[in-house]
């Protein structure tokens, strides 16, 4: 029987889509009435504590945060909240106890697995990107602006430069990988490793994680917007997300200026100058709540997810099609083919100015297009995701799943390759089952 869940994660501000995920899951779990604490650097919020959930502060500081030579060591090996995260477990653990770790590489560090390693039969690990692999997090050569396909940790990898700063940083990643895997060896452990995307699977394998090991489940989505945006009758691009290099949005304030649209931009973060300076016009807006965030899309046209690297999901670009608006998603986002098969927006290589250019201009002189694209997103991109009460559903099974393996002898408790089909698949008929048809229905009407 589930007694509790503990909910991992650097902090409980939601400023990207791991941080969100991992509040979303505390939210339904308790509209559900199971028990729930959160375990993050912070502490959590009045909100949290409002849903009865309960909340520790484990300390420690963000990685960009202090001297560099601190950080770069707490980085590695974070002792104080490692020891908060193992006494915690020490003074409340049960058997019925499941425990879930989501962001741990910008605070937490490495020290968390070593705490959560005698839990780890009852441990789910959610992989938002390829840090518990992949030394720069991204499976990408950022120098070579392309996809990596080298084995993590081989004597290639090692001598790769694929970091987005520098040879030293990839260095340094490298070390911090190499004591995270000291402790925490994936290859062997009974905890699950739970992947937003089918796509991710073979990466992982890659990495040395076995497949018996791993669970997909897309993220759940909500839209912005309950009713269809009249993308048709709108001028203005938009990016949601954080202003980041990694995800591309000083190529996209280039391309619009190129394309001479309108571009606002929701969220924040270290490139908002670097934007301002290559696109003067852009309006910057900061992070919105959803409200504001549903109000300001009301103009959009296009939502471009630019992201420079393997995107493991692009939450900001399903919301956006499930309230109507075509997306323009990079090439490198797992769920770019997606997107182009069924219709619902356009993929280009975001390091190709001229060609996301021109993909903006396409879909700002169509308006007929733009509609019909509009439409068929707004009825049919459901397939893209879970609703959040689906996801809840699917996340109590894994659950329970954890819970009666870890009662069995770790032999018998380990899954054999194939048992237990992958979330996403199982759930896929569950939220596309109206999809064939809403599609065929937007054809009809264009």
């Amino acid at each position: 029987m589930l007694d509790r869940v503990v909910v991992i994660n650097d902090d409980t501000q939601e400023r990207g889509g791991a941080a969100a995920v991992a509040l979303a899951s505390v939210r339904l779990l308790r509209q559900r009435d199971v028990p729930v604490t959160v375990l993050s650097s912070d502490g959590g919020s009045a909100g949290l504590v409002q849903l009865g959930a309960e909340a520790a502060a484990l300390g420690g500081q963000h990685i960009l945060n202090g001297n560099r030579a601190a950080a770069a060591l707490r980085g590695l090996y974070d002792a104080a909240t490692g020891g908060a995260v193992a006494a915690w477990i020490a003074a409340h653990d049960t058997p019925g106890t499941v425990y879930h770790l989501h962001n741990w590489h910008k605070v937490l560090s490495p020290s968390v697995f070593r705490a959560l390693q005698p839990v780890a039969s009852r441990l789910l690990i959610s992989a938002h990107d390829y840090f518990l692999v992949c030394p720069n997090g991204g499976y990408f050569r950022y120098p070579q602006q392309s996809p990596c396909q080298l084995a993590p940790g081989s004597l290639r990898c090692l001598a790769a430069n694929c970091d987005r700063r520098h040879y030293g940083h990839k260095l340094w990643r490298v070390a911090r990988h190499e004591v995270r895997r000291f402790l925490f060896d994936l290859t062997h452990t009974r905890a699950d490793l739970l992947v937003v995307h089918d796509g991710m699977v073979p990466h992982f394998m890659r990495g040395g994680v076995p497949r018996r090991r791993l669970r997909v489940l897309r993220n759940p989505v909500v839209p912005w917007r309950l009713s269809r945006v009249p993308a048709e009758d709108n001028r203005a691009v938009f990016y949601v997300g954080r202003v980041e290099a990694d995800k591309g949005v000083d190529l996209l304030a280039r391309a619009a200026r190129r394309a001479g649209v309108p571009l606002r931009i929701i969220g924040a973060g270290s490139l908002e100058m670097a934007v301002r300076h290559e696109n003067p016009t852009a309006e910057l807006l900061g992070w919105q709540s959803r409200e504001q965030l549903a109000l300001s899309t009301s103009d959009a046209r296009i939502v471009v997810i630019p992201t420079r690297s393997r995107e493991t999901f692009g939450l900001a670009g399903i919301e956006a099609l499930l309230s109507g608006i075509p997306v323009i998603v990079s090439r490198f986002s797992l769920i770019s083919d997606e997107i182009v098969r069924h219709g619902f927006g356009l993929s280009c290589n975001p390091y190709d100015e001229a060609a996301l250019a021109d993909a903006i201009t396409a879909l700002d002189r169509d308006d007929d297009r733009v509609r019909e694209i509009s439409c068929r997103a707004f009825s049919g991109a459901r397939m893209l995701a879970p609703t959040p009460e689906q996801w809840c559903d699917d996340l109590l099974r894994l659950y329970e799943s954890k819970l009666a393996a870890a009662r069995l002898p770790a032999a018998a408790g380990d899954p054999e390759p194939g048992d237990g089909k992958d979330a996403d698949r199982e759930n896929g008929s569950r939220y596309a089952a109206r999809t064939d048809a809403t599609i065929g229905m937007t054809d009809a009407l264009h």
